[in-house]
């Protein structure tokens, strides 16, 4: 039988009588820092196998950069809304100046009759709004009346 103090194969490796002229305290040390090694190692693994935690971590990350992506989309897309209702204000300008223009110069090159009609239409209507919406009434049911009966929609 094999005493523990005794040189011992294993493997074909033999302990060294320097090992036992250590003493018991540095080899109580050598264990107490192999099993912490130990247990570092094993935490590691753990930690790789855990599927659903690594997973959790994961999903937290990606949550983080999709929100800050929606926030930097959603400011460019406020940006851009800044930037297309200052040009439509700017068309819209530039729209109504034209249409004053364009008016301006019908009233010009218009003969001096037309006009006078035209204003005189307009104070009629305006001071008999009834008549002149029953007679508009009117005239848009009988168009749509003969539009009806020729076939067309």
């Amino acid at each position: 039988m094999n005493d523990r103090n005794d040189a011992v194969q294993a493997g074909g490796a033999t302990d060294s009588p320097t090992d036992a002229a250590e003493g018991p305290e540095e080899l109580r040390r050598r264990i107490e820092t192999t099993r912490e090694q130990l247990g570092v190692t094993v935490e590691e693994l753990a930690a790789k196998v855990d599927v659903r935690a690594r997973a959790k971590a994961r999903s937290a990350e990606l949550k983080g950069k999709a929100a800050e992506a929606g926030h930097v989309v959603q400011g460019k897309a406020a940006q851009a809304g800044h930037v297309v209702q200052g040009k439509a204000v700017e068309a819209g300008h530039v729209v109504q100046g034209k249409a004053v223009e364009a008016g301006h110069v019908v009233q010009e090159r218009m003969p001096q009759p037309v006009r006078d009609a035209a204003t005189a239409v307009v104070q009629a209507g305006l001071r008999y709004r009834k008549p002149v919406l029953i007679a508009g009434g009117a005239v848009v049911a009988a168009w749509l009346l003969r539009r009806r009966r020729t076939g067309r929609r």
